[in-house]
């Protein structure tokens, strides 16, 4: 009853303290960690970083050489039947074949880079990107068709697991329930978005209206995979239950768990066995979902003008208060702070190579939005990730707009 209280009204100072003393979470501090809202992710990474050091013991080299076009079976099968232990305690040493340089770091680096891509090669068939960034992938349903399918998922999460202890950064960005599948977080309708916008719609539709003698569902999902057409039961007996007023909302709750979870079950099982081999549930678990995609792929370079020169506005114009109040607010913002509006409002912390004027979205490249909210100036700034837009209410201050965006993005 006081330590909740106490240090979400004393948020900022404490962040504060902990910066200019660090070694203040090896002690009194680390409880902070019980309440995780109150930490900022560079003192959470810190108190992270520092916890696996302490399980670190010698670290022997583990050599390894790999084909640069083959790198993800070569890194395969030269990593994956090693114990647990060889490969959370290794110093990596990767030779690319046929190519001179010494691994003093840089050429682990590279590797963990162009490792990340290859894992999204369609020829493995084990992830597909979402309708709304083809550079933001979820686990592949049908990935069966692959044998090997289940044993490259594991390995992609010790791969994973072993950039974060080695503080190497990974090219890869994965769909929200990914995330939340490592942190063992329930999935929300509104991860439903970015993956199938139309159903996405179709679910809202539903929950917003009186579906009496209008829908005819039942508890089931149909699939058709490969011309094998199979209905699957969301609850015993599913097929034969009618969805009601009554009981749309428990119908809706079990779409989304079965599209985004249990679906792909086996797929993160495995993937989550290899993650957790080397990084600990307890201790991955005091990031959320938005700070371990930034745990995992870095803080982005963002470039505020660029943005800014690449944003359309629907009921706002550039030269608009509110407009002119979101960016001095953007240029206020930390680069965590930048990172998370990017996050919040896109789906993912990634800005395309070639900048901003390439962002994507379901329809292709679709740019940066900023609509007028015409409800009232009481809500949350809210979002639509699938065409990258910002719904932003016409507040009337300068820090009403900042803290109102703050709290969206952090709490939203």
């Amino acid at each position: 009853n006081l330590f909740f209280p106490f240090t979400d009204a004393h948020k900022k100072l404490l962040n504060q303290m902990i910066r200019s003393n660090p070694k203040l979470m090896s002690g009194p501090f680390a409880l902070l960690v019980k309440n995780q809202k109150v930490l900022d992710f560079d003192n959470k990474r810190y108190f992270f970083n520092a916890k696996l050091k302490s399980d670190n013991q010698e670290r022997p080299k583990l050599p390894i050489t790999v084909r640069r076009e083959q790198v993800f079976l070569d890194s395969y099968r030269a990593l994956f039947f090693k114990t647990n232990d060889e490969i959370k305690n290794s110093k990596l040493e990767i030779t690319f074949k046929g190519e001179s340089g010494v691994d003093a770091g840089g050429v682990t680096r590279e590797w963990y880079q162009v490792l990340s891509r290859q894992m999204f090669n369609p020829d493995y068939a084990l992830f597909l990107p979402v309708p709304s960034d083809k550079t933001t992938f979820h686990p592949n349903r049908t990935s069966a068709l692959n044998p090997e399918h289940l044993s490259f998922f594991k390995f992609i999460g010790m791969i994973i697991g072993k950039a974060i202890r080695d503080q190497c950064f990974l090219d890869c960005h994965f769909s929200r329930e990914v995330y939340k599948n490592i942190l063992g977080r329930p999935v929300s309708l509104k991860d439903m978005e970015s993956l199938d916008p139309d159903y996405y719609k179709s679910l809202v539709w539903i929950l917003e209206n009186d579906i009496t003698d209008i829908i005819e569902e039942t508890f089931s999902v149909e699939t058709d995979d490969y011309g094998e057409h199979k209905v699957i039961n969301l609850i015993e007996g599913g097929k034969d239950i009618i969805v009601t007023e009554a009981n749309k909302q428990d119908y809706v709750k079990k779409v989304v768990e079965y599209k985004l979870q249990t679906s792909v079950k086996e797929q993160m099982d495995n993937f989550l066995v290899g993650f957790y081999a080397l990084i600990s549930k307890d201790l991955i678990t005091i990031f959320d979902e938005q700070e371990l995609e930034l745990l995992i792929s870095g803080l982005p370079d963002i470039d505020v003008d660029d943005w800014k020169n690449n944003t359309t506005y629907v009921n706002y114009t550039a030269t608009c208060k509110e407009v002119s109040y979101f960016w001095r607010a953007v240029r206020s913002f930390d680069a965590e702070e930048r990172a998370k509006l990017l996050q919040f409002v896109t789906g993912t912390s990634k800005v395309p190579l070639n900048g901003f004027k390439e962002l994507s979205g379901v329809n292709g490249v679709c740019k940066f939005s900023i609509h007028r909210d015409f409800g009232s100036s009481e809500r949350l700034p809210s979002s639509h990730t699938c065409f990258n837009q910002l719904n932003l209410p016409p507040y009337e201050s300068y820090e009403t707009l900042r803290g109102s965006l703050l709290l969206a993005i952090n709490e939203g």
